[in-house]
């Protein structure tokens, strides 16, 4: 099969969609499929595409959409159109179009199912609901606009939609009425779908870890210390909670390392608020890394902390971490669910004081075990990539077949 997948973001770019989508091509091709990934050209200073990703990459004319350059937008217009398919053109046919967006990138990559005359298949990574309504008291505002954008750029809605989708959701059902197949990366997502009225049926496909990459990384050893060592990686703005993080390290008192990796709208507050409370010997902002040392800094770490709840689809990192044997500090009830390991720490509530209590609880017990709270790797194997793109594969046959 070709698959051609359209998204929101470039695949190089930082984020837990980008990284599942990489994976998922590397895994397509092993199998022998041929993957081509349309997304708004990265505008990041000095960023180069790798000679290994020149024919796969697709890269839609855009605009940079944050200072650092790192995120772009590309307005889903006939000039997108022509660009797409010249780039297309002389490749062996699309047999299938597969969204992993759910703005710009999906109304792109709708227009080219139609244009193309192939199956969409569509996986939604983003809570647009939740993550709306973390950023702006003027959400259902937004969302009204975002219908409104969807009308331009589509016209008309091509299918039914449910009578339950309001705000956000009904946006997304919107999206999704001429789909073949619904696929949300986990089933705590994919169960929000089919509430909401987004879709009647959404597949759990989770964005899997990459095979070769864990096992290439779980082999390497782990080097000594003196006190447990936490990370945190991500995206540092307000729905993943990362001030409130730094500020429970300082009402825990835990005697323990702090790594945050990423960077984000939030990054000058992360700062400050180490400073201030004094937490420079102990906590460290990293910043950016590629997904090899994000890996590497799982792998290395005696737990990960997770901090956003209700707001991620997934939650890539704690399946990584585990895939590692690293376990997790939850803070979403869900994602742990998901998981589903042990050892692992869930903190009961949102308060900040609950995750300072947390952070105390799970560094004592590392302290009293430092080398012995791992995650067994015969619980993980459902994660690897392999396992999810023999689930990805089917439902393409499936939808190509109809």
């Amino acid at each position: 099969m070709h698959i051609l997948v359209v998204t929101d973001q470039h695949p190089d770019s930082l984020g837990g969609a980008q990284v599942a989508i990489r994976t998922q091509r590397a895994s397509l091709e092993r199998l022998g499929h041929r993957v081509s990934i349309a997304a708004p050209a990265l505008h990041r200073r000095g960023y180069r595409v790798a000679a290994e990703d020149r024919e796969a990459y697709i890269e839609l004319p855009s605009r940079p959409i944050t200072a650092d350059r790192e995120y772009g937008l590309s307005w889903p217009t006939r000039r997108t159109d022509r660009a797409l398919a010249e780039a297309l053109h002389g490749l062996p046919p699309v047999d299938l179009v597969h969204v992993q967006g759910d703005f710009w990138g999906a109304m792109i990559g709708i227009r080219a199912a139609r244009g193309l005359r192939v199956p969409l298949v569509f996986t939604m990574h983003n809570n647009v609901d939740q993550g709306t309504r973390a950023v702006t008291r003027f959400a259902p505002l937004v969302f009204l606009a975002l219908r409104g954008w969807r009308t331009l750029s589509l016209g008309r809605v091509r299918g039914s939609v449910s009578a339950r989708a309001r705000g956000a959701w009904r946006y997304l059902a919107e999206l999704a009425a001429e789909a073949d197949a619904v696929l949300a990366p986990s089933r705590h997502f994919a169960n929000q779908l089919e509430s909401r009225g987004v879709a009647g049926q959404a597949h759990a496909v989770r964005g899997g870890v990459d095979d070769s990459l864990i096992s290439v990384v779980r082999e390497s050893p782990r080097g000594p210390r003196t006190r447990p060592l936490l990370v945190w990686l991500g995206r540092m703005s307000h729905e993943k909670r990362v001030l409130e993080f730094v500020e429970a390290i300082a009402r825990s008192g835990i005697d323990a390392d702090v790594r945050l990796y990423g960077a984000g709208l939030l990054l000058e507050q992360v700062n400050a608020r180490i400073a201030a409370h004094g937490l420079e010997n102990r906590v460290r902002v990293v910043g950016p890394v590629s997904h090899e040392a994000a890996l590497a800094a799982l792998r290395e770490a005696d737990a990960l902390v997770q901090t956003s709840v209700g707001f991620e689809t997934q939650g890539l990192t704690p399946f990584e971490a585990a895939a590692l044997g690293t376990p997790t500090i939850f803070c979403d009830e869900a994602i742990a669910d998901d998981a589903a390991v042990t050892p692992a720490w869930l903190v009961p509530d949102e308060s900040v004081e609950a995750l300072a209590s947390t952070l105390r609880e799970a560094v004592a017990q590392l302290q009293s075990a430092p080398r012995s709270l791992r995650v067994d790797s015969n619980q993980t194997s459902i994660f690897l990539q392999s396992a999810q793109t023999r689930r990805l594969v089917e439902i393409y046959e499936r939808a190509i077949a109809r």
